[in-house]
Formats: C-alpha cells, structure tokens, sequence
C-alpha cells in the first residue's frame, strides 16, 4: 500500500496562495496571508488526522479490539475466544462436590468442578481452569490444594496434566486467517476451504491439507495446537466434529453433516512430534551460572520451533545456534548438536518440532 504523503503547513499555504489571484495583496502581515496561514495551520492537523485513517485501512497497521473490528465487518471472521483447560481430579474423604467448588495449585492457579458427585472413598471429577487460557496447563500432582473447605473432602490431585488450556487468539494468527481469506479465496470445499475450516476452531495454531490421501472423496487435514505443538485428542476431535463429524460407527462421516460437503470423507489428524535434542558447550559471561541460564535458553529454542511450526521444513542449525546467543549471559558457544548431528534437521510435512533434551555444559 501507497504512503498517505502529509503536505507541510508551508506547503499547504503556498498552494493555497498560488491558487488566489494576483488581485490581491498576499504579503506576510495582509488579510489575505493571515487568512491562508490560519487555515494552512488547521488543515495540516486535518491531513495528520487523513493519514491516520489512511494507515488503517492496512491490517498491519491495526491491532487488538480495533483489529477484531476490522475482519469481523469485511470477512465475517471473529477472533478465537480463550478455552479452559480441562482435566480430571481424583478426591479422597467422604462428601459431596458441586459444581463450582473449586481446587488450587501451589501457585494459586484455581479449578472448579463441572459435576456434582458425592465421593465415598476415592473418586474422580471432570475440572476445569476458572481463567481461560494457556496457564492452566499444568503438570502431573500440580492441583493439590482446597481453598474453601467441601465438608468430608480430605485429599485431591490430579494424576495426569490438565490440557487444552489456550490463549485467546493473537494479532497475528488472526491476521493471517483474514489474509488467508483474501488471498487463498475458499469456494467448493477446495484445499482453502479445509484450511480455514479447521483454523476456525479454538485451539488450532496450524494446519495443512493432504488432499485424495486415502484414495478418492478423501482429505486429511493435520493440525498443530496454538502453542505450535502436537494437537491432544480433544482439539482432534473438535475439529474433526466441525468439519465432517463421523458420529457412531462412522454413520455421518463423508455426509455433509459438518462445513465438508457431501461426499467428502476428512480425517482429522495431529502433527507427530520430531524431537529436537540439544547439546550445547558454553562460554558464559562473569556471574552468571549455568543453571540460571538452562531454562532461559530452554524457552528460546521453544521460541524458535514455534516460529517455524509448518512454516519451514527444517530446523536450521545456524539459526537455531545463534538464538542461543540472544540468551543475556551467554558469551559463545564452542560445541553445538541437534540429535547428535552439526547438520539441519529435515521435518516431515505432517511433523512439528519439539524440544526433547537440553544438555548444558560450560566450556
């Protein structure tokens, strides 16, 4: 898009000047001049006003609710909300659990049940995360707290992680589905169509469409969490509802129940994790130590795979190296390995890269 070119306020009075008859007098301190430099002062203020609203007919230069707007009026898109995450918590005593009583972390994350359950012994409750979004992901034995006191409830935790706990959607994300809209047109059930579909659903960063995969009328779209990792079972699910809902025993699979048309079988399918095993020698600044620092370069690899989530098919050794160095204390690195190897790494179209191991050491 063309710049909106704001004209000076000298440059506004002397067209105004050049378009006044020679008639009048237009010397500094005349009517005429003290009249055209008033009105070049306002009409520049009015051309930076006409240049605002000229930058914002570029989506790339609106953000945030003014962005949620924007696509909502010219596409019909509206940004993806936040989502819970959800989990199972199993409880000791003997009691009843509502709906609403809520679980803690350590850390003062809170959950609240989604059942009402009298538990005599043990027993097991469907929970889930009281703020939407990604924090509420937590690890194995993580819930362990009661806050406000459930009568004959002694004990809870949770023996696997909570899941599908996302952000609401970014700026970006929800910027590229609405270019996506404008320049990949979807009409048909083509392999746009399929791509927008499935970036619809909450929880969806990535996806890619493998269309005839299983022989004709067939079409496997792959998909990546917003966290630009493998999709759960639940966000597989979601989508695959959406999409082409197979129902019991497949009955309304390939019928047109969901947005596929008729006639077209979609499998819904998470990307396969490519583990990233980093090793990695170090020349680190004066006082700063080594376990300090792990967790910090940890998170900037994370950043990097999650920059080229099905965006690239390699995870790039010479890239991926010098992020390392972003990281404040490290000097230098003397000896750097992914899987063994000082050599890209190829990733398959139906895979994303995930960090598996870090193994530090200082030079």
């Amino acid at each position: 898009m063309t710049t909106y070119e704001v004209p000076s306020i000298a440059q506004i009075e002397k067209e105004m000047l050049e378009n006044i008859s020679d008639e009048y007098v237009k010397e500094v301190g005349t009517f005429t001049r003290d009249m055209t430099k008033s009105f070049s002062i306002e009409a520049y203020k009015l051309e930076g006003k006409l240049e605002e609203y000229f930058k914002r007919l570029d989506v790339y230069n609106i953000s945030g609710s003014e962005l949620t707007r924007y696509v909502k009026q010219r596409r019909g898109l509206y940004r993806k909300e936040a989502n819970p995450a959800k989990g199972i918590l199993t409880v000791e005593g003997t009691g009843m659990v509502k709906v609403g009583d809520v679980f803690e972390t350590v850390s003062g994350n809170r959950y609240s049940s989604t059942e009402n359950k009298a538990i005599n012994g043990i027993g097991n409750i469907n929970i889930e995360a009281t703020i939407p979004g990604s924090a509420g992901n937590v690890g194995s034995n993580s819930i362990t707290l009661i806050p406000v006191t459930i009568a004959g409830i002694s004990k809870v935790y949770n023996s696997f992680p909570l899941t599908d706990g996302y952000d609401e959607e970014t700026d970006d994300s929800l910027r590229e589905r609405y270019l996506i809209e404008i320049q990949k047109p979807a009409t048909s059930g083509n392999v746009y169509h399929y791509m927008q579909w499935s970036r619809e659903v909450t929880g969806v960063g990535e996806s890619r469409v493998f269309p005839l995969w299983n022989g004709n009328n067939t079409v496997q779209v792959v998909i990546i969490d917003d966290n630009k990792v493998v999709a759960n079972a639940e966000l597989v699910k979601r989508v695959q509802d959406y999409i082409d809902p197979k129902g019991e025993g497949n009955i309304s699979w390939g019928t047109g129940a969901g947005q596929a048309p008729i006639g077209a079988y979609c499998t819904i399918s998470s990307a396969t994790a490519k583990t990233i095993n980093i090793e990695c020698k170090l020349i680190l600044k004066d006082g700063y130590e080594l376990s300090t620092l792990k967790p910090l370069i940890e998170n900037e690899i994370k950043e990097y795979l999650k920059s080229i989530a099905f965006k690239r098919d390699t995870v790039s050794y010479a890239i991926l190296s010098s992020w390392i160095l972003n990281v404040e204390g490290v000097q230098e690195w003397t000896l750097f390995k992914i899987n063994g190897l000082q050599e890209n790494v190829i990733v398959g179209s139906k895979e994303v890269a995930i960090l598996g191991s870090v193994i530090l050491n200082v030079s």
